[in-house]
């Protein structure tokens, strides 16, 4: 599989939009990848990965053609998350499609409603252009040729918030945006399943903070969980490991996180990184 990261910032995006912290301000000078928008990724060009308001740039940037992408997996209801506004774009008059296969969008009941009641609000719902379904925790379904399991996640529950399982041919990946550290019975359903984990993504909000369980992590708290993931069985020395979705407040930018990250097993992403695994 390959994963590819759209956008690796948290909600204010990095540099933030109205901050001059210093941190934003040597992001600003040094460009590059010290620059992220909201949070998004995509699985070998199939499968999206959150829907933010940054979406439509992230196509143009990276040469996606939203019109032919048919599922959306979405990790909550937060704007930076899913911007549901945007699917009304979607909707004909808006679009000119070159199949009307809908777009499916997956997530937890908060998701599930938001796209409803936009669909409903915009008088787009019979179109069949967009379709939302509810995700159960703890829930397996099917897309394309992978398959998904939804776990919950320690962050807003009112968002419905979910991270994912992504297995495909023998390879499994585990998205965990945003998240603190699981709970006990997330930790004892991958050791009951025996999943062993090419690829793990993970929360690092906090990025050089100390002391973030719950909510989100930082790179310390990362590195409990990590080690928590191999006590389960669920890596190994095989496992590749990225620091994802950063807050300005985080104290570091690229060029100061990825050497002190490396020092601890990590990767970090920047928008547009590719990892194929």
């Amino acid at each position: 599989m390959k994963i590819q990261y759209l956008g690796t910032a948290a909600a204010e995006g990095f540099p933030g939009m109205f901050c001059c912290c210093e941190t934003c301000e040597k992001a600003r000078k040094a460009g590059g990848k010290n620059i992220r928008t909201r949070s998004q990724a995509i699985i070998d060009d199939l499968l999206l990965i959150d829907f933010p308001a940054d979406t439509y740039m992230h196509t143009l940037l990276h040469n996606i053609p939203l019109q032919n992408i048919e599922h959306c997996i979405v990790t909550h209801a937060h704007s930076d998350h899913f911007y549901a506004a945007d699917l009304e774009m979607r909707r004909i008059g808006f679009a000119t499609l070159s199949h009307e296969t809908p777009l499916h969008i997956y997530g937890g009941q908060a998701v599930f409603c938001q796209a409803s009641e936009d669909l409903c609000a915009n008088k787009c719902q019979h179109e069949n252009r967009v379709i939302p379904h509810i995700i159960r925790p703890f829930q397996s379904f099917n897309v394309l040729e992978y398959t998904i399991t939804a776990l919950p996640a320690d962050h807003d529950p009112k968002a419905s918030s979910l991270v994912y399982i992504i297995q495909k041919d023998g390879q499994s990946i585990l998205y965990a945006h945003d998240t603190g550290l699981f709970d006990d019975a997330v930790w004892r359903f991958l050791e009951e399943k025996k999943i062993r984990f090419d690829f793990v993504s993970l929360d690092c909000t906090a990025g050089l903070l100390k002391g973030w369980t719950s909510g989100h992590l930082g790179l310390d708290t990362c590195m409990i969980f990590r080690d928590r993931l191999r006590a389960v069985g669920a890596i190994d020395d095989r496992t590749l490991l990225c620091l994802n979705h950063f807050s300005h407040n985080c104290l570091a930018t690229y060029d100061e996180l990825l050497p002190v990250a490396t020092e601890h097993e990590f990767d970090v992403s920047y928008d547009g990184k590719i990892i194929t695994i």
